[in-house]
């Protein structure tokens, strides 16, 4: 028989070991699964090694989850047929004019781009290797310029389709569909306002982003032509979401459809290639390892927690805090922003999400004013969306920061892009508030939409 240890004390070694191998560098993924077995092992008896595979075999057999390859290759492919460059083009070369007119293009080329690419870093690279020179030639301030991009690229995780609401759907037991659905708003609201945001700092002060020079300008019938270019990838994200917000297929459908759609963007933009193909296989292989190998293990990491009383533990340490609904969830929020500076996003999803989720169901829909218990559930997904969007750009660890670090210029000092991030980070805090203690931003399009 294992060794006998109160939870509070399992709490702190499982939780403090699982950080200090993470800061020492360690992946994920096998710290959460290399731990866990370690515990079960001391914990338990022979017996309970069966946990391992109980855990992983649904994740193995869920069907839902087969949409995050085919939403990756989707991404891969229209990337590698040059349709980011091109989309990029088109909306500088439309709004160049305006003050501040390229950070929001960069802002806007993100938010389509995100609406193709499920994958955050993709996002954050892409624009870095194609905006930022273009932003830096023309005498923007590399604040704003880093800014709008890292906000932009971040966009990813929560308009759909967003490869992490499909696995909070798996993980939380809830519809794909509506998380994509709910998380439309406040995806379109934070692009708004981080355009907003842009245009307002160039316009009281036209030396952050200065238009474009009059020689660089193009008639109106160029543009109507550039935007004409853009029309397959712009048809095929409409025809993918369409069928998904219709009701029409399932996420799974959609993005089967979404990667043969990519096909034909590709052939059409003549970047139908044997190379092009096998590159888009490759990439789309790495990403969607790592996401399942980190779900494996930190989902063994969790189950053995909540087996040996981790959940209990959670639930009254939360009450014992004396605080009521409102204060356990924003406590939740701290928890995960706090989290978000140190882990990766599917990580904190399998740790938190699973011990959070029943805690805010057993608090019921009305102390937070609303009446549908499937409401709530989809309220609380839709703000772990928005919060986990911080994570990306929240220092010391933020992963946008260090995405951009990779393109950025050398000379410009790792504390600048730090800096880049705050107001940015500053108008999710205030986007996050608004989800919170309005949540008709949520639920008022699924309604909608499902009835």
């Amino acid at each position: 028989m294992g060794i006998e240890i109160g939870i509070e004390l399992l709490t702190l070694i499982m939780f403090g070991s699982l950080l200090a191998l993470l800061m020492a560098g360690l992946p994920l993924a096998f710290v959460t699964g290399g731990l866990a077995c370690v515990f079960l092992f001391i914990l338990g008896d022979a017996q309970s090694l069966n946990i391992v595979p109980s855990r992983i075999f649904p994740l193995m057999t869920n069907y839902q989850l087969s949409a995050i390859p085919l939403f990756i290759f989707m991404a891969a492919m229209l990337e590698r047929a040059g349709i980011i460059n091109d989309m990029f083009d088109v909306i500088y070369k439309v709004l160049g004019g305006v003050r501040g007119g390229l950070a929001a293009a960069t802002i806007i080329a993100s938010t389509v781009l995100a609406a193709m690419v499920g994958v955050i870093g993709a996002a954050v690279v892409t624009m870095g290797i194609i905006a930022l020179p273009a932003m830096l030639k023309r005498g923007y301030d590399p604040k704003i310029a880093m800014g709008s991009i890292m906000a932009g690229g971040t966009l990813g995780i929560l308009i759909p389709p967003s490869i992490l609401a499909i696995i909070y759907a798996v993980v939380a037991e809830q519809s794909v569909g509506e998380l994509f659905i709910g998380a439309v708003i406040p995806g379109l609201m934070l692009s708004g306002m981080y355009i907003l945001y842009v245009l307002l700092r160039s316009a009281i002060n036209p030396t952050l982003g200065p238009p474009i020079p009059i020689e660089e300008r193009i008639s109106t019938q160029e543009k109507i032509r550039l935007i004409g270019k853009m029309s397959a990838p712009i048809a095929l994200i409409a025809v993918v979401l369409g069928v998904i917000f219709s009701g029409v297929a399932t996420p799974v459908e959609a993005a089967g459809i979404g990667t043969f759609g990519a096909f034909i963007v590709a052939a059409i933009h003549r970047k139908l290639t044997w190379p092009t193909v096998r590159e888009a296989c490759l990439t789309t292989l790495k990403a969607s390892a790592m996401v399942i190998w980190i779900m494996f293990g930190a989902t063994i990491f969790v189950g053995l927690y909540v087996l040996e009383g981790g959940q209990q533990f959670v639930q009254d340490s939360l009450a014992a805090t004396g605080f009521g609904p409102w204060g356990i969830l924003i406590i939740m929020m701290i928890v995960l922003v706090v989290l978000g500076m140190f882990l990766d996003w599917v990580g904190i999803l399998l740790l938190c999400v699973p011990i959070f989720v029943p805690i805010i169901k057993a608090m019921g829909p009305e102390p937070f004013g609303m009446t549908d218990p499937n409401d709530l559930v989809l309220w609380f997904g839709v703000l772990y969306l928005v919060n986990m969007q911080m994570s990306f750009l929240s220092p010391p660890f933020g992963y946008a920061l260090f995405y951009l670090r990779g393109v950025a210029p050398p000379e410009i000092p790792m504390t600048d892009i730090f800096k880049a991030a705050l107001p940015f980070l500053a108008l999710q805090i205030v986007a996050l508030v608004i989800c919170m203690f309005f949540p008709q931003v949520i639920t008022w399009l699924p309604n909608l939409v499902y009835g």
